[in-house]
């Protein structure tokens, strides 16, 4: 049987009632509490504590912590008053049991629902990690492209220097070869020339017609590249050729799209106020599609990562509120007084993210980065304060 505890102590105020119950050589990870609404139940063998709240209380605000033998509670009431006594007196052993077995239930159901919804968190952030992974490759295998292809326009100017160089001297060598013939053609015509003690009385002098002079005109075919043919590897270079042309295409139609906007939608500033309008009326994912096509324009200006960082944030898209928080925060430097209330904005969003995320650490950096900013700041010392009973409070349960 049992040991019932029944020599414990209670306090309350209007909000919170304090109990503290003696468990001999209790230890926190050999005690089982259970609390819900209406039943609290602390089984430490031989010892069981429980009683029967007089009214429903609060159990995600109260907490329970154990250590020097004392099982402390604090208890938060749902309706703030003063209670004349502890727990419901005259309940029948019937009552009592169904109220027994079902907080047994409700606590199994949300130990199950808690299991789901770590298990859901662990899941979206090994994808967001893999996001994170498949983006870095992403950029330096653009970074590699772009390395490649600076390396080919530098071949291909260097091949058509080369082949102008070698049309200059072509020109240059028919040139003199045409100079060289007309000097030998007037030399023939000099030496063929009759002496004048040869010539006969009344005989006419004939010469041969002129030719006329001209140029010769050479067509070579043109090559793209500067193999030569029995070498070359021509349907991998028609390949490669077709991929370039389509790679200008799909640049030239991303700008034709910017193109065909009106005047006022190619200013992000403008996109930005309609943005916000948006963002007023409730209209998030409206006013994410106003900043994308404002940074596709510019994508040097913190106010357009800014503002979608709160729309992601209204979106419950947490990740990418970090993303965009911390790109503002990148583009807000040098940290000066007239960017100060936007990176204090930019801090206080991605804290709060991060909060929701369950990364308590990293949110209590930023909100404390928050308060250098704007030191005196009520409601930023208030919730810099909770986080920081949030993380204190888990420190004591992992003890």
């Amino acid at each position: 049987m049992p040991i019932i505890v029944k020599d414990f102590t209670w306090q309350q105020t209007e909000k919170e009632i304090f109990i503290s119950v003696p468990l001999k050589g209790a230890k926190a990870c050999q005690s089982n509490v259970l609390c819900t609404e209406d039943y609290i139940k602390v089984n430490f063998p031989p010892f069981l504590f429980e009683i029967f709240p007089l009214l429903p209380i609060d159990v995600d605000k109260s907490s329970a912590k154990i250590g020097n033998g004392v099982i402390l509670f604090t208890l938060h009431k749902q309706e703030p008053s003063i209670w004349d006594t502890l727990s419901a007196a005259n309940m029948e052993k019937e009552a009592m049991q169904k109220v027994r077995e079902k907080a047994v239930a409700r606590v199994q159901e949300k130990a199950k629902e808690d299991a789901e919804a770590k298990a859901l968190r662990k899941r979206e952030n090994e994808k967001y990690s893999l996001e994170v992974m498949m983006k870095i490759d992403e950029e330096e295998r653009k970074q590699i492209e772009s390395i490649k292809e600076e390396e080919r326009r530098k071949a291909s100017e260097e091949l058509e220097r080369f082949k102008e160089q070698q049309r200059i001297e072509e020109q240059r060598r028919i040139q003199e070869e045409q100079q060289r013939r007309e000097e030998e053609k007037r030399k023939n015509a000099i030496n063929q020339k009759p002496h004048p003690q040869a010539e006969k009385p009344g005989s006419e002098k004939v010469l041969p017609p002129t030719r006329k002079t001209g140029s010769i005109k050479i067509q070579f075919t043109p090559r793209v590249f500067p193999t030569a043919l029995r070498e070359s590897r021509l349907a991998e270079e028609e390949e490669w050729l077709q991929k370039q042309a389509a790679a200008r295409r799909a640049i030239n139609t991303e700008s034709l799209e910017i193109q065909d906007l009106k005047e006022e939608e190619k200013n992000p500033e403008w996109l930005k106020d309609k943005a916000n309008k948006l963002f007023s009326a409730g209209d998030y994912l409206a006013a994410v599609d106003a900043l994308n096509l404002g940074i596709r324009i510019n994508d040097k200006i913190p106010a357009l990562y800014l503002n979608r960082s709160a729309c992601h944030l209204k979106l419950r898209n947490l990740h990418k509120t970090i993303e965009d928080a911390s790109k503002a925060l990148e583009l807000l430097t040098p940290p000066v007084l007239d960017n100060a209330a936007a990176r204090l904005k930019a801090y206080v969003r991605r804290g709060t993210a991060f909060c929701e995320l369950e990364l308590y650490v990293q949110g209590l950096e930023d909100y404390e980065a928050a308060l250098k900013i704007d030191p005196t700041n009520p409601s930023l010392k208030s919730d810099a304060q909770k986080i920081r009973r949030i993380i204190q409070g888990s420190i004591l349960d992992q003890e």
